[in-house]
């Protein structure tokens, strides 16, 4: 590997760092792939365990050495003072490293959910936080696997990785198309369809877990406006978590958590 250190926000080797969205890092360089930020040495670890291939890394000198073993040889290692990390990034970069990292390409469904029991597919939820901690959830609490719809947040932006501590790089998961007829796949694949959401014929999470289905894919939607009336039309059950105190429901993220718990073997 080669360590390089760099003083200078203009420094041309920097550009894949210097203030671009998470859309922009996705059109750049390969336009069929593009590239993720993952940040911190133990999400950039989780990265490079996963398989994932890093373009280059930038740390600031404190962490280096704990980034220098997790790369390969071949792989520039940038090296800036803290300001110049903040500067180029546009953001304070808390875990001191950040790397570049080439986009896998995604399985097929069919791929994902082969050897799954409990499936989640999340459908819609645009807050890249709530992505994040319902694949930790997902990886903490014993779910297979997640899908994520057209309209999804996509799992490797940088807020997701972060908030999701890594575990979006141990999950298997892949996008489901078309949507919501790509549900289809999962049903003859075995899957009994569960949509949670409020509705006045929906069964109790209780309930339903305690049918004992064999393979479930279990559908969330975002905060709000909830599922669409397709989606829901397209799940075999609507499962609700029954509340108190006058809370008609739980954020998203939470929701995966109580779900998958509930549901796990």
């Amino acid at each position: 590997m080669a360590v390089i250190r760099v003083d200078s926000v203009a420094d041309e080797r920097l550009a894949d760092y210097r203030s671009l969205t998470d859309i922009a890092l996705r059109r750049r360089i390969e336009p069929q792939q593009g590239l993720y930020m993952a940040e911190g040495a133990k999400v950039i670890g989780r990265a490079l365990a996963a398989g994932h291939r890093p373009r280059s890394v930038l740390v600031s000198e404190r962490w280096l050495a704990s980034i220098e073993p997790l790369v390969d040889q071949g792989t520039p290692i940038y090296v800036a003072p803290p300001p110049v990390l903040e500067s180029v990034t546009g953001y304070d970069v808390h875990r001191g490293a950040l790397a570049a990292m080439h986009r896998p390409d995604l399985p097929t469904v069919a791929d994902v959910v082969r050897d799954a029991r409990l499936v989640v597919v999340l459908d819609g939820i645009v807050d890249h936080t709530n992505v994040g901690a319902a694949f930790r959830s997902v990886a903490g609490l014993g779910a297979d696997a997640v899908l994520v719809s057209p309209t999804c947040a996509d799992p490797l932006y940088r807020r997701a990785v972060k908030v999701s501590m890594g575990t979006v790089f141990q999950v298997p998961w892949t996008r489901i198309e078309p949507w919501p007829a790509g549900l289809d796949e999962l049903r003859q694949a075995g899957f009994t369809v569960a949509a949670l959401a409020l509705a006045d014929d929906a069964v109790s999470l209780g309930d339903f877990a305690a049918a004992g289905h064999e393979r479930v894919a279990l559908v969330m939607g975002a905060e709000g406006d909830g599922l669409s009336r397709d989606a829901l039309a397209a799940a075999d059950h609507v499962v609700t978590i029954p509340m108190a105190g006058s809370v008609d429901s739980l954020n998203v993220a939470a929701a995966s958590a109580v779900a998958v718990w509930a549901l796990r073997r």
